[in-house]
């Protein structure tokens, strides 16, 4: 019998190594999924795949988790929603947290989460190239270190995590190369301490635009901002609960554009016509335009108030920049000693990702909207693309993890099925 088990062990091994490629000398076997991103995104979804008996593989190109948290944001920053809205799967914030945690806390509660679940991801690891090898059936994740050193990981699953926000977006405007202050995207702003006392622009009314704002205020600088398009503002806060959770509820009981109704309607009596201080709104719902296009309304926190007392002006459209002064598209002319740009973020997929039929080549997100861009051919899968933040990247992480695991267990099935018929054949 033990020469028996002895066989056995023998040919059970041989059908794991038979799985597995021959690797050249710099290649690495994963025998679980690659997932390239250690934003709240990935983490999430190697927490899943571990909490279900799959291991998984994270590949980073910084040097920690959460580098978009942690290298470029502002020092102000606080969640926009409320915790719960966006604790990652399987462990809720800290009780002691408050309603929108601050950027520091937020980051600790990531650094507890990958504690929490033994995640370890390779850091410095920039992932250049990702194929699928139609020859042997498996990715081939080819990465440089800080070094320039080159090594590939070869796996059956490929997870994208890598985000909305993986590269900067910087406008090509007119006459950048002549402006003589220095201009500098968000990623790179954290206090508005270094421009007290200055003509701030800040170009972009998004969320972090008008918070921008709010924090040169703070610092007694003089920002103005570009307001191009129609945006809607809406209160953090309406009828006594966050305007996301109200959102939330009302849309189990009433149709989408009854809720946007109700939205405007309460925005109007607590904000009054917005269109009068130069932020006209869309003609969609805010929760219509969210749908549809991605675009998140802005959640004031203040920042309307110091328009409306003129502490922020609001510009129209940029001609162009000239040494220390700004031409609007209106043909007026202002000074202004530096410039923001709250542009936002893209994706970046489309710069490795080699060969896919998942992610658009435009702007490298997934070609089916939410819920439904998940999941690929081949093994690949992309989390926190949904455009609905870290709710939309926390279902995602859930949806993959128990299809990973069905296909996962399946081959563990298959491979037990193969002993027992050896073993069988050796005692008959």
């Amino acid at each position: 019998m033990d020469y028996l088990k002895e066989v056995v062990g023998k040919r059970l091994h041989d059908h794991v190594n038979n799985k597995m490629p021959i690797l050249p000398s710099r290649s690495i076997w994963v025998p679980g999924p690659v997932i390239v991103g250690a934003g709240p995104s990935g983490l999430a979804t190697a927490a899943c795949l571990k909490e279900n008996g799959v291991p998984s593989l994270i590949l980073e190109r910084a040097n920690c988790i959460a580098s978009l948290w942690q290298l470029k944001t502002y020092d102000r920053l606080h969640l926009h929603l409320p915790k719960h809205f966006c604790e990652l799967p399987l462990m809720p914030f800290p009780s002691n947290f408050p309603t929108y945690p601050t950027k520091q806390q937020f980051v600790a509660y990531l650094e507890a989460y990958t504690n929490h679940f033994g995640l370890a991801p390779i850091f410095n690891k920039t992932v250049v190239s990702a194929e699928f090898d139609s020859r042997c059936g498996f990715w081939k994740v080819k990465t440089l270190g800080l070094k320039q050193e080159e090594t590939e990981y070869v796996c059956q699953w490929l997870i994208v995590a890598t985000g909305e926000n993986a590269e900067e977006v910087v406008p090509d405007i007119e006459g950048m190369n002549q402006f003589e202050g220095p201009i500098l995207h968000t990623s790179s702003y954290k206090s508005g301490e270094l421009f007290r006392g200055k003509n701030v622009l800040v170009i972009g009314c998004g969320n972090s635009g008008m918070e921008v704002c709010l924090d040169l205020c703070s610092h007694n600088a003089r920002p103005s901002i570009v307001v191009r398009d129609s945006v809607h503002v809406l209160p953090q806060e309406m009828l006594g609960r966050s305007t996301f959770g109200l959102s939330i509820w009302l849309l189990k009981w009433f149709p989408m554009r009854l809720v946007d109704q109700i939205l405007l309607l309460v925005s109007r009596f607590m904000l009054g016509d917005t269109s009068h201080y130069g932020l006209h709104r869309p003609k969609l719902g805010p929760m219509q335009l969210k749908t549809a296009t991605g675009k998140t309304p802005v959640l004031d926190l203040g920042t309307l108030a110091k328009i409306k007392s003129g502490h922020i002006k609001v510009c129209q459209g940029i001609r162009r920049l000239m040494h220390q002064y700004v031409e609007f598209v209106d043909g007026s002319k202002e000074n202004f000693d530096a410039i923001i740009l709250a542009t936002g973020y893209k994706s970046n997929v489309s710069s490795w990702l080699k060969g896919n039929e998942m992610f658009s080549e435009k702007d490298g997100l997934p070609h089916k909207s939410f819920p439904n861009g998940w999941k690929g051919g081949n093994g690949l899968y992309a989390v926190g693309f949904t455009k609905r933040g870290l709710l939309g990247a926390s279902i995602d992480a859930r949806r993959i993890a128990q299809d990973v695991e069905l296909r996962w267990k399946a081959e563990a099935t298959s491979f037990m099925a193969n002993g027992s018929c050896i073993t069988a054949t050796m005692m008959s």
